[in-house]
């Protein structure tokens, strides 16, 4: 039988792993491995799996190990092949076509600040799911547990981004982009001559989340009426459980919360200046946090608000919990159209440069 390729075949399963939400240690040995093996020849690994010496590669232990076996048997590794006939169930009707819809990703994060991968692995896996652009939104200075970029880093980022694009596949693109901090006061956490420069900007609050409730909606609504701001992220900022595994990253730490109650605010008012100043409301599909809470997506829908539905991601599995947030969004009655990221890039970017 034909040879499989080993290192594909370890990267589907992390990221596999990634989107079923299992322990981080078994995503991080499929990812090693798969790193291990990248640094070698072809006939090197074959030498080595034939003579049973690939274990001797730091990163490659011997579950790992027997998959790159039988990936160059020509097999479908066994603990892929398991994975794969476990993974998630169908979404209805309603939620596949909104899926079906988005054609990007307007929340991610890559190693540069608290992901787990280079912005080059997130951007190959959002290509693999179809995706026509991935907006990688890496965190603000002020976030320092999630190491938060500062104005020289993010400028740096953006010199990288530009070099990656160059790179990619036809009809892909990287938007550049940033979480930034929503600060106590409502301002925005970087340089306005570097929001300027961005394609997509969330906002969100990261911090003092049991303000009072009219402290809290003084500061929503500062924030949602700058014009740089073009989307609100993970509005609540609630954890309905503790956090995922598979975020690999340096900051790792950042996403330790255990449940966390929704912040206090005055929900009408801050959906009401969304839909005047047409900023978007996050639609947030990561599995521990589900928010904005379907009550106030209704909420939001009903105050002519556009949403947003991201994985916030922080590793290449988490693509795919976009399913997650459609399903949430289609329970909710959200039109495709009222769904920035169905846009294209060129009417995302149209959009987030012209609103004001």
């Amino acid at each position: 039988m034909k040879a499989r390729d080993p290192i594909a075949d370890l990267r589907r399963i992390a990221f596999l792993l990634e989107r079923a939400n299992e322990a981080t240690y078994r995503v991080r040995a499929f990812r090693s491995a798969a790193k291990a093996l990248a640094g070698l020849s072809a006939t090197e690994v074959a030498d080595r799996a034939g003579n049973g010496t690939l274990t001797e590669l730091a990163g490659v232990g011997d579950v790992t190990a027997r998959c790159v076996a039988e990936s160059l048997a020509g097999e479908e590794p066994v603990y892929l092949r398991r994975l794969v006939a476990t993974e998630g169930s169908d979404l209805d009707a309603e939620a596949t076509a909104l899926r079906a819809a988005l054609r990007g990703d307007c929340h991610t994060h890559s190693d540069w600040s608290d992901g787990g991968s280079p912005i080059e692995e997130m951007a190959l896996a959002a290509v693999e799911l179809g995706h026509e652009y991935l907006v990688l939104t890496d965190h603000s200075p002020r976030l320092t547990v999630a190491r938060g970029l500062t104005a020289a880093r993010l400028r740096r980022q953006l010199d990288h981004v530009a070099q990656v694009n160059a790179a990619l596949p036809e009809g892909f693109r990287i938007l550049t982009g940033i979480e930034v901090d929503i600060l106590a006061d409502g301002s925005l956490d970087q340089d306005d001559e570097l929001l300027a420069r961005l394609d997509v900007v969330v906002g969100s609050v990261h911090s003092n989340l049991k303000d009072e409730r009219s402290k809290m909606t003084r500061r929503m609504l500062t924030a949602v009426a700058n014009p740089h701001l073009d989307i609100l992220g993970h509005v609540t900022g609630r954890m309905v459980s503790s956090r995922p595994a598979g975020v690999t990253g340096p900051g790792d730490r950042g996403h330790r919360a255990r449940t966390r109650a929704e912040s206090d605010f005055d929900a009408d008012a801050v959906f009401a200046a969304c839909a005047e100043h047409d900023t978007a409301v996050e639609i947030n599909s990561r599995p521990e946090r589900q928010d904005p809470p379907k009550r106030l997506i209704r909420r939001a829908l009903e105050a002519g608000c556009r949403f947003a539905i991201n994985t916030d991601a922080h590793a290449p599995g988490q693509l795919d919990w976009q399913r997650f947030g459609c399903e949430r969004a289609a329970l909710c009655g959200v039109p495709a159209d009222r769904v920035v990221n169905t846009w294209s890039a060129e009417q995302l970017v149209d959009w987030t440069h012209n609103r004001a």
